[in-house]
């Protein structure tokens, strides 16, 4: 429906990462998605992993705008959208099996990005799985002149945004139990980071 939020990455980059998320969310059951956006990759991932109950979430000011296409599209296993602020502890949330983030990391402040760790330690189940999509650093370098480009772009819109180091996130991802799984290069010169909860 045209007069729906619409997002044309979210629109471009549903069907990669669903490949990814068949088999990372295989024995899942439950699922946060922080961030859901325009609900986009909410309806479509949902809509396609129908073992999954999938949990949308958004800041209060942008529920609305997620709602409008949850109330038209959403299937029978997306719950009713969460308000979820990631610097607000503890998260409203029962304890999830996977918690997946599409484009998000780069949008948020660093003291954003960690509080979001911090957030999820108590929201992922032992054994649970961190997705986090988007582009990153590798050891300060970029992956590409575009996502140089995109950086640029990020700090004129916003200066405590942009594209983050991974072995911060990664970093982040150690302290609280998580353990690397698998890295996927991804379109547009995106990455799919996929953690497992060990403790």
């Amino acid at each position: 429906m045209t007069d729906l939020p619409f997002s044309q990455a979210a629109e471009n980059n549903k069907d990669p990462i669903l490949d990814v998320l068949r088999v990372a969310l295989g024995d899942c059951r439950s699922v946060l998605e922080v961030g859901s956006g325009t609900g986009q990759h909410a309806v479509w991932f949902a809509g396609h992993l129908p073992h999954l109950s999938w949990q949308s979430s958004e800041q209060q000011q942008n529920l609305q705008e997620l709602n409008l296409r949850l109330g038209v599209e959403a299937p029978v296993n997306v719950r009713d959208a969460l308000v979820l602020d990631v610097a607000d502890a503890p998260w409203p949330v029962e304890k999830m099996d996977a918690v997946f983030a599409a484009n998000c990391v780069h949008i948020m402040s660093w003291s954003h990005v960690e509080k979001m760790f911090a957030g999820l330690a108590g929201v992922l189940n032992e054994g649970g799985i961190l997705i986090l999509y988007g582009p990153y650093k590798y050891k300060g370098n970029f992956t590409s002149d575009s996502n140089a480009r995109f950086e640029q772009w990020l700090k004129g819109r916003d200066s405590k945004s942009g594209i983050r180091d991974f072995e911060k996130v990664d970093a982040l991802a150690n302290e609280i139990g998580l353990t690397l799984q698998k890295d996927h290069p991804m379109p547009a010169n995106n990455q799919c980071l996929i953690w497992q909860k060990n403790r």
